[in-house]
C-alpha cells in the first residue's frame, strides 16, 4: 500500500499531469443580485397614553395620579381593549423646583404615569385617543405601526427576491447561450421593514373638543436583498 501511495504522489506531482489540472475547465458561474419591496398597510398600532399630577407633597401627587389615570384605563377596557393590550412604561415621582437668586426653591413633586396600549384594529385609533383624552389623559405620544404577521411578510419578501434573482440568471443564461444547471448558493443580505411616518396629533385640547384625530396609518416597506450564485450547462 505504501508503494502505491508514493505511486500516485509521483504521478500528480509529474509536471505533465499538473498542467493538464491546471487547464481543467472552470465552471461557469453566474452571481446576481436580487431584491423584492413589499408595501403593506400595517394592521397593529401601539399608542402611549398618560397623566402628569402636582401637588404640594409626593402622596398627594401620587393620589391626583392615580384619580387621573383610573379613569382612563377603565374607559379604553370598555371600549374593547383586552387587559393584556394595557402596560406600563413610565411611572414616576419627581422633585420639581426652579433656582431663584442662585438658590434652588422648591415647586412640590409630579406624579406621571405612561402606559402603551395594543390597538389590534387601526380603524379604531383615533377613536381610542379620544376616549383617552375624554377620560382625563393629558398626554399622548409614541404612536408606532406594525404587522400582526410580519415574519410572513419578511418571508414572502424573501421568496421573491430569490425569485427576481433567478429571473436575472436565466436571463443571462439564455443571452450566452446557455441554460441554468444548478443554483449553489443563496445568501441573505438582510430584510429590512420601513416604518411609516408618524402621524401628526393636535393638542389635546382639540382632541376633548370632538375633533376627529387625523391618523394616518401610511404603510410599512419591506425590502429583501440576496445574492444568488448558479453554475450553467
Amino acid at each position: 500500500m505504501t508503494r502505491h501511495l508514493v505511486l500516485l504522489v509521483l504521478l500528480l506531482s509529474s509536471p505533465a499531469i499538473a498542467q493538464q489540472v491546471e487547464q481543467a475547465p472552470l465552471e461557469p458561474l453566474v452571481v446576481v443580485a436580487g431584491e423584492s419591496v413589499l408595501r403593506v398597510a400595517p394592521d397593529r398600532a401601539w399608542i402611549t397614553v398618560g397623566a402628569e399630577s402636582r401637588a404640594p407633597g409626593p402622596a398627594d401627587a401620587q393620589r391626583r395620579n392615580t384619580e387621573a389615570m383610573t379613569p382612563v384605563l377603565a374607559q379604553l377596557k370598555a371600549a374593547g381593549v383586552p387587559p393584556d393590550a394595557i402596560r406600563t412604561v413610565v411611572y414616576e415621582l419627581e422633585y420639581e423646583y426652579d433656582f431663584v437668586d442662585n438658590r434652588r426653591v422648591g415647586r412640590g413633586y409630579v406624579a406621571r404615569n405612561m402606559v402603551e396600549v395594543r390597538v389590534d384594529d387601526v380603524d379604531r385609533l383615533g377613536g381610542l385617543l379620544e376616549i383617552a383624552v375624554g377620560s382625563g389623559a393629558t398626554t399622548l405620544s409614541g404612536i408606532r405601526f406594525d404587522l400582526k404577521d410580519r415574519a410572513a411578510r419578511e418571508r414572502e419578501a424573501l421568496r421573491e427576491a430569490v425569485a427576481e434573482a433567478r429571473a436575472k440568471i436565466q436571463a443571462a443564461a439564455s443571452g450566452a447561450g446557455r441554460a441554468i444547471d444548478r443554483i449553489v448558493r443563496i445568501e441573505e443580505q438582510g430584510v429590512v421593514s420601513t416604518p411609516p411616518p408618524r402621524p401628526l396629533l393636535r393638542e389635546v385640547q382639540a382632541l376633548a373638543a370632538d375633533v376627529p384625530a387625523p391618523v394616518s396609518a401610511g404603510q410599512i416597506e419591506i425590502r429583501a436583498n440576496v445574492i444568488v450564485t448558479a453554475t450553467l450547462k
